[in-house]
């Protein structure tokens, strides 16, 4: 279990790079062009944004800079990702974001003098515009919020000063922080975040589960303070700014992006704390009972219903689960899941300094990305499948939109990815019939879909609408009122059914979506608006796929509430948020029956 160096990982379980650039030089050779275009742009159009032609022709212009932007950083970045120790890739991809925030300094007159122009040019701009339309009329609803030319030059210039919290954060926990072996039943284990995150916590030994959570705990405290520092340099950061533009406060500055307000905000953090814990509860109750615990503790809640009917998955085995599991949605995704295996879009290598977790970047109109650590579990298996969700909302927006409108706001942007963890889920139930199988699968959706996203990410947003109001307040956050805030969310959800020990408050270190505004909460929005088109796609066949597959074409042509309305569901009530908390808790009711029914244990 002792992590290897990148070096020392086989090839086939890396990613590929080259599909972006064959070679480094390439990537240099990128770099100069682009440079020399934004010049360009800069020299045609500065001081001449006051007419629709204009308008127009230079949005279209910075398209193709905006893209050669995004396929630099990936190339830099995504190897940096692989391997934060490596120096020599941390400082190509220091230069190379250096590069690229200069240049976005030098184009950001391009939002400031259209709005500048005289209303009927705007107007005239939005109706000739094809690809850069939605831009423009995200654009010119942001007028308000402006400021200055000279200082939104100043504010892009700073663009990587703002990101140095996320930048800390990472450095910290991805190549200075060590863990030490720990010790459980006489034997010496080896730690560290990945081994623990995707091993630990799911280990069916009890002693060996609460021992690593335990050093695991321990060492993170000895960096509270610093993680502390870095997070509330950004929330204080982001609430700097919202007064800036004139936001009522640091919420309405957070979500106006995503195109959704706060009430469509509180409620999937209010209802799911309120209707989804006592279903949650029950499930640990099961669990405490399944594996005779004398206590249930935080520690215990990712172990499996069934340790012994958890089967490994290879690599290779993988494969033909999740291309055929994903085959419902046509032969082109099917073969985007090929391609994804056999053209190693997937990293699946664990090695020292890699980032954990799991992500999916994509390069515009050519591949995606996936980062994860492979464990041969189940959970990696819904974990590839997930990232393919994204890789194939970018496939179908790619294809069907321009740049600006490709992806959907944040609101929905995990919606594809936990689309794919139900279609898995609901492809392996019908593989087999067995009890103990259906309930190893239903069981896996619970704990690593439902879980994933309606807990922990949830709580996490919790968690981070109690820090945002205390700096809305015009307070600041240290690690003892994080780790406070924590703990007492914790105990809201889990009541007496979980006991919360010493560690379990400092959860609010280990996840990067703190520093990426209001992200966490999406997670359940997005599975919200999953879980009824998967209920639709299963009723009603083809034509509920036809329109999934018209809302990921859909990218973010629309707002999250039009878009979901293209898959057939309604989010401006809370009609699907309270139907799918009572599906996850009929699936739990299932589990329940069949391990009464299977080892005569009642929940």
């Amino acid at each position: 279990m002792e992590l290897r160096t990148r070096r020392d990982v086989p090839v086939g379980e890396t990613w590929d790079l080259s599909l972006i650039y064959a070679e480094e030089k390439l990537m240099w050779e990128d770099l100069d062009r682009t440079k020399a275009a934004v010049k360009a742009l800069g020299e045609t159009y500065a001081g001449k944004l006051n007419t629709a032609e204009n308008i127009v022709a230079c949005l279209d212009a910075m398209e193709g800079i905006l893209i050669s932007f995004s396929r630099l950083w990936n190339y830099a970045g995504l190897a940096m990702e692989a391997d934060y120790t490596d120096n020599d890739l941390r400082e190509r991809e220091e230069k190379v974001s250096d590069e690229i925030t200069r240049m976005e300094s030098e184009i950001a007159f391009v939002d400031s003098e259209i709005l500048l122009a005289p209303e009927d040019e705007l107007k005239a701009a939005v109706g000739m515009a094809k690809g850069c339309k939605r831009y423009l009329e995200d654009l010119i609803a942001k007028k308000a919020h402006m400021l200055s030319p000279e200082t939104e030059k100043t504010l892009a210039a700073l663009g990587k000063v703002f990101d140095v919290p996320y930048t800390v954060y990472n450095t910290m926990k991805l190549a200075d922080i060590a863990f030490d072996p720990f010790t459980a039943g006489g034997k010496e284990y080896p730690l560290g975040y990945s081994l623990f995150e995707d091993d630990y916590e799911l280990e069916a030994d009890t002693e060996v589960r609460r021992a690593a959570f335990r050093a695991f705990s321990s060492t993170l405290k000895k960096y509270e303070n610093t993680t502390a520092a870095a997070y509330n340099a950004c929330v204080t950061r982001e609430k700097t700014v919202s007064e800036l533009r004139g936001f009522s406060d640091v919420f309405d500055y957070l979500l106006f992006e995503q195109k959704v307000t706060r009430e469509m905000y509180d409620r999937q953090i209010d209802v799911i704390t309120e209707k989804l814990a006592p279903h949650m509860r029950r499930y640990a109750r099961l669990l405490k009972k399944k594996y005779g615990l004398d206590k249930m503790t935080f520690a215990d809640l990712k172990i499996a219903v069934d340790p012994e009917f958890d089967p490994k998955v290879t690599i290779a085995e993988s494969r033909e689960i999740v291309r055929e599991a994903l085959s419902i949605l046509g032969d082109d995704y099917r073969e985007m899941v090929e391609r994804a295996y056999r053209e190693r879009w997937i990293d699946f290598a664990k090695n020292i300094g890699k980032s954990t977790g799991g992500f999916c970047a994509d390069v515009f109109r050519q591949n995606s990305y996936i980062l994860l650590n492979w464990n041969d579990r189940m959970s990696d298996v819904f974990t590839v499948a997930h990232e393919l969700g994204h890789a194939g909302q970018s496939m179908y927006g790619d294809r069907a939109q321009s740049y600006y409108d490709a992806d959907p706001t944040s609101y929905l942007v995990e919606a594809p990815s936990t689309m794919n963890e139900l279609l898995l889920a609901h492809y392996l139930t019908k593989t087999k019939e067995d009890k103990r199988f259906r309930r190893w699968v239903l069981s896996s959706l619970i704990s690593n879909t439902y879980y994933h996203n309606f807990v922990t990410h949830l709580r996490e947003a919790w968690y981070q609408r109690e820090v945002y109001k205390i700096v809305d307040a015009g307070g600041s956050v240290n690690a003892d009122i994080l780790s406070d805030l924590f703990r007492k969310n914790l105990e809201l959800f889990w009541g007496d059914d979980v006991e919360i020990p010493e560690g379990a408050e400092l959860t609010w270190m280990r996840q990067p979506h703190y520093y990426m505004g209001l992200y966490s909460y999406t997670y359940s929005a997005g599975l919200t608006v999953a879980t009824q088109a998967m209920l639709r796609i299963d009723k009603e066949g083809r034509g509920a796929v036809d329109d999934w597959k018209r809302f990921l074409a859909a990218g973010g042509t629309e707002t999250p509430a039009d878009l979901a309305k293209i898959a057939g569901v309604d989010i401006t009530t809370d009609g699907p948020l309270c139907a799918s908390i009572d599906y996850i808790g009929s699936v739990i009711d299932e589990i329940c029956r069949l391990t009464e029914e299977i080892d005569g244990i009642r929940a």
